[in-house]
């Protein structure tokens, strides 16, 4: 099959982990034995970006011929795919392009576009697929969950000392990490002052963002800054507990990760995370409430490490099988665009 996948975010040496993601589905799906040809976009933020996807759609298109178009986030990326391609459309919303359509109009009218153009959409959670309905209800018939997985080979139990040693990392205490952006969404602060308040441990950040600053200099706080995506396991397997208490986390790629690596978590208890965070793999939390996340951290770092449980989980969400459930869809969709 020929697949012209369609992104907004798509990982590049300047910005690697910039919807890495994408790129692991699109590996899993070149495995299987399917041609696949890109319009993505690779710098964030960068100038003219959506213009240039636009063109890189039509252009792509007409040279590759692609038996099915398969596009992650419903706008833009996927709006442009629905009105620059002629083959059929598989579309995967991941999470911020559904909180757009609820918020504004104007993107709800563009999305209800995607969705009425696609032949199947995806959504990486429950969640997120019942907040998607709410707000087009079109999506309903159309919809699935299918959420982009975690790469088992490369996250997995690992030795702590071993791994510790490989990223330099010598804690004093109960070993926490939270991997992701320094941003008020992913709930770094009170996360920190969780850790200072339970006075044992310490937590170490994996990523950058506006947030940095106000976490320097902090008690039993590390900033790793942004690494390389192929340390990103060996973090993992460092650690005794690995957090990520968002105020909203529509899947929760880190959780699963910490999970495949048998690390224990303590995730966020809105959106994706409680769909697949197993009983005694992890703690679920009220991220807003500082009381339990203090809690959380403790009941987590009791629980054994390696953590079979949450590996066991983590297992069912093979990047591999998610490829297979996503072919599935895109047969359907290249052999009837109706279906």
């Amino acid at each position: 099959m020929r697949i012209l996948l369609v992104s907004q975010m798509y990982p590049s040496a300047g910005a690697p982990a910039f919807g890495s993601f994408v790129a692991t589905l699109e590996r899993a799906l070149e495995e299987r034995g399917h041609e696949l040809a890109r319009a993505v976009v690779e710098r964030p933020g960068a100038k003219g970006r959506h213009g240039r996807l636009a063109l890189d759609v039509l252009r792509t298109g007409r040279a590759f011929r692609p038996d099915v178009v398969y596009a992650h986030f419903l706008v833009p990326a996927g709006l442009l795919a629905a009105l620059g391609g002629r083959a059929p459309l598989v579309v995967t919303a991941h999470g911020q392009d559904v909180e757009n359509a609820r918020r504004s109009r104007w993107v709800r009218a563009a999305t209800r576009t995607t969705v009425r153009r696609a032949a199947s959409v995806v959504a990486v959670s429950e969640w997120l697929r019942r907040r998607l309905v709410e707000a087009v209800p079109d999506a309903g018939p159309k919809s699935s969950v299918i959420d982009c997985g975690v790469d088992l080979e490369r996250f997995t139990m690992r030795d702590a000392a071993a791994a510790r040693a490989e990223v330099g990392w010598s804690p004093k205490g109960t070993a926490f990490l939270c991997v992701g952006s320094l941003t008020e969404r992913k709930n770094v602060l009170r996360l920190a002052r969780a850790v200072e308040q339970r006075g044992e441990g310490e937590l170490v950040f994996v990523g950058d963002g506006p947030l940095r600053p106000a976490l320097e200099g902090r008690p039993r706080v590390r900033l790793a800054g942004t690494v390389a995506p192929e340390l990103v396991p060996a973090w993992m397997a460092a650690a005794d507990v690995v957090c990520q208490p968002s105020l909203v986390e529509p899947f929760g790629l880190s959780t699963l990760e910490g999970l495949a690596s048998g690390r224990p978590v303590v995730a966020t208890s809105v959106g994706g995370p409680p769909e697949f965070v197993p009983e005694g793999g992890g703690v679920l939390v009220d991220p807003e409430d500082d009381d339990a996340l203090v809690a959380a951290l403790a009941a987590a770092a009791a629980l054994p490490r390696p953590n079979t449980i949450g590996r066991a989980a983590a297992e069912g969400h093979d990047v591999r099988l998610q490829a297979e459930r996503v072919e599935e869809l895109l047969l359907r969709a290249s052999r009837d665009p109706q279906a």
